[in-house]
């Protein structure tokens, strides 16, 4: 290679190095200046906090205040118990080895007293009715006969006809002839009687509370065919502990409350002598009109309810005023600074829309009468006017 030819390659060889650096010159510029402008963009957008700043204060809610009132309300006592017929009868055949030809009622089925609830076979004790006539009409006859004989000899044994051992014996005969008048007349209406039996009836008013006759069963004397609630009366037997039977008088309102039924009220008839040795709970017997039935009431249910058993006072509030949270009651009581204070009272009876406080509550304190679920302890609050009733 000539110097002339090594001078030029040396030229091109710095051209192209100087040509790279720029580039990576340029390339190293433009990374630096795009990661300055991102850094800058979050800068650009903070907005400074001020230390010291305080928090903003919450908004006064706007609610309406009520005092407790005193009222006077019924003291009652809660009760379980039974609901079971005020007297059942039982109902049966008294005409021995007869069958039962029919059965005209069924359970749950309202009788008269003198209904007819069940028929027996009686052809054999009419054919013992006929049987016994014939005999009265037979005695009857001899009677006559006997009478007549007596009468005549009566008569010859003042004239001195007949002996006197042959009028007697005449005499005698009428006599046992009359016995025997007497004994068929007897036998006819017991014949009678048994036919009467044949036709069994309902010994009061009432309805049917269960059924064992049987068409085609053969009955025996003192065998139950029917039971049979006494003119629908049925009673609530409450369980109450012994130291409240003493608070229980005869004539007492008491209410009964079925299953699936409606409220039915009643009156104490009479307080259980005794007491179950057990559970020490006495019983207290409540009589039920006769619309127990139809307001659901049935004898074997065992119902809740309450005995009334005077008048007690005590302070009262709305219900919409209580909060019933974790199992507890609370009030909101207004404090004079503006804030509410959660208090916890005990609450008893309830009547209507209004609720017992028992303890826990002045009677003068002012408490927040409703929206009490969106209050927490220490809101502060501003009393208003509560609306009118009927007004939005």
């Amino acid at each position: 290679m000539t110097a002339e030819s090594k001078t030029t390659w040396w030229r091109d060889q710095w051209h192209w190095l100087a040509l790279a650096a720029a580039g990576v010159a340029g390339l190293v510029w433009f990374q630096s200046h795009a990661q300055a402008g991102r850094g800058d963009e979050p800068a650009a957008r903070a907005v400074p906090v001020a230390q010291g700043a305080s928090r903003p204060v919450k908004a006064a809610l706007s609610v309406s205040a009520v005092v407790p009132q005193q009222a006077q309300w019924a003291v009652e006592l809660t009760a379980n118990g039974a609901i079971a017929a005020w007297q059942e009868a039982v109902v049966g055949a008294e005409l021995a080895g007869q069958r039962l030809a029919q059965v005209q009622v069924n359970v749950g089925d309202p009788v008269r007293k003198g209904q007819v609830l069940a028929l027996l076979a009686s052809e054999a004790v009419r054919a013992d009715v006929q049987n016994a006539e014939a005999a009265l009409q037979e005695a009857e006859a001899l009677a006559a006969e006997a009478r007549a004989n007596a009468d005549r000899a009566r008569a010859l044994r003042e004239s001195q006809a007949m002996s006197a051992q042959e009028a007697q014996r005449a005499i005698t005969a009428e006599q046992t002839a009359v016995a025997r008048v007497n004994s068929a007349r007897a036998q006819l209406a017991s014949q009678r009687v048994r036919l009467a039996q044949a036709r069994v009836l309902a010994p009061d008013d009432g309805v049917i509370s269960a059924r064992q006759a049987t068409v085609g069963a053969v009955v025996q004397p003192g065998q139950e065919l029917f039971r049979l609630i006494r003119q629908n009366r049925l009673e609530w037997r409450a369980e109450l502990p012994s130291a409240d039977l003493a608070r229980v008088r005869p004539g007492m309102k008491a209410w009964a409350t079925p299953p699936g039924g409606q409220t039915v009220e009643g009156r104490v008839r009479m307080v259980a002598p005794t007491v179950d040795a057990g559970t020490r709970n006495g019983l207290v017997y409540v009589d039920l009109p006769a619309s127990a039935l139809q307001a659901g009431a049935r004898a074997g249910m065992f119902a809740p309810g309450r005995v009334a058993v005077g008048q007690g006072g005590g302070l009262t509030l709305p219900q919409t005023a209580v909060l019933l949270r974790d199992g507890f009651s609370y009030v909101f009581r207004i404090e004079p600074a503006g804030t509410v204070a959660q208090t916890k009272v005990q609450i008893g009876r309830r009547q209507g829309d209004r609720i017992e406080v028992v303890s826990g509550l002045d009677a003068r304190a002012q408490v927040v009468a409703s929206g009490v679920a969106f209050l927490t302890d220490g809101d502060v609050v501003r009393v208003v006017a509560a609306p009118a009733k009927g007004k939005p």
